[in-house]
């Protein structure tokens, strides 16, 4: 087995496509209209055939209160590894991005954790 494909919920797929796009650096693969949504990846620009990231409409009750629990809790939605962590930190603060844990050494890692705009909490880690 191998993973191909990982969603992460959004409140609103264009702003989520802008953000992941524009502010990380992802880059768009997929976009296939779906009636109201749309079938919407992104990849990393390292690894262009690597794992999608599918940047899912979160309009199903349940999964907007699994998000927004999670979310008030602080807790990450998902994980991006990133090779220097004080450099992605600085240049995601001076794009805007609000982060609610500045680079943090736990363990083996480097971690910190920003708002996604689209209603997550992602961490971004080093090892």
């Amino acid at each position: 087995m191998k993973i191909r494909l990982t969603s992460l919920m959004v409140d609103d797929q264009e702003k989520a496509l802008r953000f992941y796009t524009e502010v990380l650096g992802f880059v768009k693969k997929t976009e296939i209209p779906m009636g109201e949504h749309k079938w919407l990846t992104v990849v990393s620009s390292e690894e262009q055939n690597g794992v999608e990231l599918v940047l899912e409409p979160v309009s199903f009750p349940p999964a907007q209160t699994f998000q927004k629990a999670l979310y008030e809790a602080g807790i990450p939605l998902t994980a991006f590894n990133v090779d220097d962590i004080e450099k992605e930190y600085e240049r995601l603060e001076k794009a805007g991005v609000v982060f609610s844990m500045k680079p943090t050494r736990m363990g083996g890692a480097m971690l910190a954790v920003f708002d996604d705009t689209c209603g997550n909490n992602i961490q971004i880690f080093q090892v």
